[in-house]
Parts: structure tokens; sequence; C-alpha cells
């Protein structure tokens, strides 16, 4: 089915050495023929060695876009995506790079996408049968009050407004780039989400297991988060420019 697809799944990385082997070779052991792209800002862990050590194991399918520095998520994949929509892929998927989200769930997203032919599919934490592992229950209660903000101010219709794991239809990926998307930081996520609404696709939530990193630090801050609140409000200022 997906080598039919031509799906590719994008993972950003910065100092993500102790995962990026491991999650490469679960996403491959599944022998689902898609690529992956792995997107690294740079680290000083030497990721992007590891990866380009592994790119002789597989040939054609794994690649490597390496930026010059570290300049946020948001960043790191619009340069992702931007470098997918060059080739022929019919399917972009997004994950984290430090097994947060189960490979396993990329053939569930994917098989969702195509069979119901959808133009967005997002993995879950907090719809029925969604679960979170390993967090300590104050970010849980953060992260729950961050996804009821940004509910309330974009009037986003799903309930995890800030998850990473995306299967995005090609041709919806293309008309949410021509938005210009401004957020650097985590806030990215909600921002694609939110422009996808607006482009009037239907966004639909698949249950996953969320699991807490075990190796590797998280790289969310206060300046993350603060720039995250902010970019809330710029996004319905611009909807609100654009209707006018």
């Amino acid at each position: 089915m997906s080598n039919a697809l031509h799906a590719i799944v994008v993972i950003p990385t910065y100092n993500e050495r102790d995962n990026i082997k491991s999650l490469l070779s679960a996403i491959f052991d599944l022998k689902m023929g898609w690529h992956v792209l792995v997107v690294d800002d740079t680290s000083p862990d030497g990721t992007a060695d590891v990866v380009k050590s592994l790119q002789l194991r597989y040939v054609n399918q794994l690649h490597l876009l390496s930026r010059p520095e570290k300049e946020g998520l948001g960043r790191a994949y619009l340069a992702g995506f931007t470098w997918t929509l060059a080739y022929d892929y019919d399917y972009i998927c997004s994950m984290d790079a430090d097994f947060s989200h189960a490979p396993a769930d990329l053939f569930r997203l994917l098989t969702m996408c195509a069979k119901h032919n959808l133009d967005i599919i997002i993995g879950s934490r907090y719809i029925a049968d969604g679960h979170v592992v390993n967090w300590p229950y104050d970010r849980i209660l953060l992260s729950r009050l961050a996804n009821w903000i940004a509910r309330c101010i974009t009037n986003l219709p799903v309930k995890d407004a800030t998850a990473g794991f995306i299967c995005y239809r090609r041709a919806l990926l293309e008309d949410i780039l021509l938005q210009r998307i401004a957020s650097v930081g985590y806030s990215f996520q909600i921002e694609m989400k939110f422009w996808a609404h607006h482009q009037g696709a239907k966004l639909v939530e698949l249950p996953i297991t969320f699991t807490n990193r075990v190796r590797g630090i998280s790289k969310m801050d206060l300046k993350i988060a603060g720039e995250s609140f902010f970019r809330l409000f710029q996004m319905r200022w611009r909807s609100w420019i654009k209707k006018r």
C-alpha cells in the first residue's frame, strides 16, 4: 500500500543521537516502503553523522537535510515540508525523534488517511482511547491547559491542538504553506491545524499512546511557551484580515 502512496516521514532533530538510530531502524523494520527525511539543526552531539552512516544501509530511502543553525521546530518542519514537496510524495507525515510517537502507528495514520480519502489525520492523546504514559502530573495538566487555551482562541474543533504526530495529504500541505506560517516554536503545530481548518479541511483525530522520552532532553522552555501563546492571537488576527 505505502509504496503506491509514496509516503515520507519528516523528523526534526536537535541532539537526538541517543534516539535516532533506534527510531529509524524501527520505522524501516516495518517494511512499508516509505521514505524518511531527517531535518537536523546542526546538532552538537553528531546526530547528523549517525544519519549519514545509516544512509549507506537505507539507500534512497533515508534522506538528510542539514540546516546551518537551530531556529526552532517550526522552521525545521517548514524546511522539511518544502523539501518533500519538490518530490512526488502523496502523503507527508510528521513525528518526534524521541519515541514519544510509536513508529507502528505510522501505518494507522497512513491507512486511515488513504482509505477514507482524508486531508489530515492527527495522532491524538486526548480523545477516547488516547493515552499519555510516564508524563508527570504537572506536565499533563500544563498540556491540557495549553490545548484548552488554544481551542478557545482559535476555535479549532480538535482535542489535541498541539499534537505533532500527523499525516498530511500533499495538496493540503501545499495550500497550508501558501499561508506563510509564522510560528517558530511549538505553536507551529497549532498554526498548521488552524490554517488547514481555515482552508476547509476536516480535522480527524486518531487515538494514540504518547510516551514520555526515555533518553535526551526536552526542548520546551518558557521562551518557547511564550512565543506560542503570542502566535495564537496573531493567527486569529491574520485570519480576520483575510476575511475582510
